[in-house]
């Protein structure tokens, strides 16, 4: 009967368990910093496409910002009279084409409205986690500042602006309403005469006129404070 040996197997040692150990122990190590790093480069570039598009919707705020506040300029060159119109027409009712420029620049207001593409995208990807914080804290300053605007414009600014358009149905002539956007006016303005109601009238017409001077500052602190911010990321960032 024949006898079969066995290859003989050397027995590895301490020191090539060890080594063995050691480069599997590299190369998971390896990967896992591999792989930090691309997440790390991802991030840092998703970052930074955030940073951008918010630059860009932080110009076109600033743009509908400079309008507003030249049609609130517009507005209260318009309202610039309100005293002495007053005075005129309490002396002669008849004679109220002073009111003509007034009322015109109290039709309508324009409310300011933030470009939220970016902060949208930010709040519903969690990506605020990815900016550094000087950027994210400079956002949330910047949002918060907008949210005291729109505040101010849906509650107190707002609510004088019904009250002018309330009191202006109760002492404009109705003719004289639908004339409101032609360049002249022609026929009688007031279609009331009561001195009660045209003096809660021009108490209104001031305490708008105090409100739209007080958007107006508003936005102009709010338009400062967007210059610095695009010049604090242009500088950062080098965008055009």
């Amino acid at each position: 009967m024949d006898v079969h040996h066995h290859p003989k197997v050397e027995k590895k040692n301490f020191k090539e368990y060890l080594l063995e150990f050691v480069m599997i122990f590299l190369a998971v190590t390896l990967g896992f910093f591999a792989e930090s790093l691309r997440e790390n480069i991802n991030d840092v570039g998703k970052a930074r496409g955030y940073i951008q598009s918010f630059y860009e919707d932080l110009k076109t705020d600033t743009a509908k910002v400079s309008e507003i506040i030249q049609f609130d300029d517009e507005k209260i060159a318009g309202l610039s009279d309100i005293s002495k119109c007053y005075d005129t027409i309490s002396q002669n009712p008849k004679s109220s084409s002073c009111l003509f420029r007034i009322v015109k620049s109290t039709i309508s207001n324009r409310p300011f409205q933030i470009t939220d593409r970016t902060l949208q995208q930010l709040a519903n990807a969690g990506g605020f986690r990815l900016l550094k914080k000087e950027d994210a804290d400079t956002i949330s300053r910047y949002v918060q500042a907008f949210n005291n605007i729109r505040d101010f414009q849906s509650t107190g600014y707002q609510q004088a602006q019904d009250d002018v358009r309330k009191m202006m149905s109760l002492v404009i002539d109705v003719k004289a309403t639908m004339q409101l956007l032609k360049p002249e006016l022609k026929g009688a303005l007031l279609f009331s005469h009561d001195k009660a109601l045209l003096n809660e009238y021009f108490n209104d017409l001031v305490r708008y006129n105090g409100f739209t001077n007080a958007q107006r500052q508003l936005l102009k602190d709010f338009k400062d404070n967007q210059t610095r911010i695009i010049q604090y990321l242009r500088n950062k960032y080098h965008f055009e």
